[in-house]
């Protein structure tokens, strides 16, 4: 067994399904990386779903914005931050993982202390915001590196529990954000450094906010975070990849396939994250949202994070079927909730359909993770059929970690989708049955699509051929 023999950050060698090389040192230094890691995915989620709270309050004091264009600042980040994970899902090869964590949460710090800024004055223009809200995709982005990174300090057997750990607490700062800033606004604590106070007036009621708290809130954080990747992350030499290299993946149906079910899961997380304040806010008036839409999130990020597991013993594929059966009937509850059966319109039962939702939504999340290294390695035999098995590891590793990032990429669009066609559908007819309809036919086509390709007894993932290969031992 060679040991690690580089510098301080960089690791030349390194062997994760080599049991003896892991127990020896990969695992110790894994598991560090892991965990600088998700404090600033953590951080990352936070910005990125910052607006979701923000917007809520910004009619309180005194913006003349309507509620379409409300729902819109909410969208946004998640088509923004879904199209830079196209392209950050392909930068850890190129970059390396420790330089472009620190780069990418270094710039978290354009929109926290922009929104700190803006809603100090209530003239600040409309295209200001949607400037803003578009710059919080730059935590969005985050996810696609975060993922791609953590995915090669891994072997197969660790890697799924491994993506759900990073990607479930790094989901959890939706939460963590949802549950600070309504604190922090009400707070002057900061009041010398941060500005003055605004005045809200809800119900004929006036209050003193600090609103720009929830972006300047961030930063001491953010930089915190930077430091720690930048001092104590590794880069591994074997994952540098050219973007050509790593381009195959897109001729990879798998890749395609994984995408339209991760947009049922992931998707779903952050749509519904980022819809359901104001969504609530909009269905139930007498009821304030801000103070559980935490809940969601959280129980979302929890159940990705502990769930990982389940999906490493009994395989993602089937547990991925269940998920979306669990959504369809989810939907079914809230259109329920909401009168669309006839029945009075019950906040309760509202929210608890909810919280089901965000749960199915997080176990999906590691479900569907777990199944993309394992697909790639199935799929290599046929792929790479001269090739040697060390050989076809790599490429599976490499297009794994490519389709994992490429994955968050488009499964991140729902988080635009989602709050959208809440928006449209209430603008349209009043209510979001429409929407919901929508959801439901989707996540019933997701049980067709996972079941024909991964699920069945004669999928990829059940053939003779589908049994992973060995690798001889250095």
């Amino acid at each position: 067994m060679s040991s690690l023999k580089s510098g301080r950050h960089v690791l030349d060698d390194w062997r994760p399904e080599d049991p003896q090389f892991w127990q020896a040192s990969g695992k110790t230094l894994a598991t560090k990386n892991l965990w600088i890691s998700v404090p600033n995915l953590l951080l990352a989620f936070s910005v990125w779903m910052v607006w979701s709270m923000v917007v809520a309050k910004l009619k309180l004091i005194g913006f003349k914005f309507t509620t379409d264009q409300l729902f819109w600042l909410t969208a946004l980040p998640a088509l923004s931050g879904a199209t830079l994970r196209i392209f950050y899902s392909f930068l850890v090869p190129i970059l390396g993982g420790r330089l472009w964590t620190t780069v990418s949460t270094l710039s978290l710090l354009i929109p926290a202390i922009g929104i700190g800024v803006a809603v100090q004055n209530p003239e600040t223009p409309y295209w200001v915001f949607v400037a803003l809200s578009l710059a919080c995709g730059l935590g969005g982005g985050n996810f696609a590196s975060s993922m791609s990174n953590i995915s090669f300090f891994y072997p197969k057997a660790e890697k799924g529990n491994a993506l759900a750990i990073n990607a479930g607490f790094g989901n959890l700062g939706v939460s963590v954000m949802q549950f600070l800033v309504p604190m922090v606004v009400a707070l002057g604590a900061f009041a010398p450094v941060v500005g003055a106070p605004q005045i809200a007036v809800e119900k004929g009621v006036e209050s003193q906010i600090w609103l720009q708290n929830a972006g300047f809130i961030w930063v001491p954080f953010i930089v915190a975070a930077a430091v720690a990747a930048w001092v104590g992350m590794n880069d591994i030499a074997s994952a540098k990849a050219s973007f050509a290299t790593q381009a195959v993946v897109f001729k990879r149906m798998h890749n395609w396939v994984m995408c339209y079910l991760y947009l049922g899961t992931f998707g779903s997380f952050i749509g519904f994250s980022a819809a359901f304040p104001l969504l609530t806010k909009t269905l139930f008036p007498d009821v304030n949202a801000l103070q559980f839409a935490f809940l969601g999130p959280l129980v979302g990020a929890a159940s990705r994070a502990l769930t990982g597991w389940v999906s490493d013993k009994w395989g993602g594929e089937h547990v991925t079927n269940y998920v979306f059966l669990a959504l369809a009937a989810g939907v079914g509850a809230v259109l329920y909730s909401v009168g669309a059966t006839g029945a009075e319109p019950s906040f309760i039962f509202f929210f608890a359909s909810f919280m089901w939702l965000f749960f199915w939504t997080g176990v999906g999340n590691a479900s569907t993770f777990q199944m993309i290294p394992a697909i790639m390695r199935s799929d290599m035999p046929r792929l790479m059929p001269q090739a040697e098995p060390a050989t076809r590891l790599k490429a599976a590793e490499m297009e794994s970690a490519a389709i994992v990032g490429f994955t968050s990429a488009i499964g991140a669009y729902g988080g635009f989708f989602i709050p959208k066609a809440f928006g449209d559908s209430l603008k349209a007819t009043g209510g979001p049955e429409t929407a919901l309809l929508i959801f439901l036919g989707f996540y019933l086509s997701c049980v067709v699509v996972n079941w024909a390709f991964y699920a069945r007894k004669s999928s990829l993932l059940h053939a003779p051929q589908s049994l992973a290969f060995k690798v001889p031992a250095e």
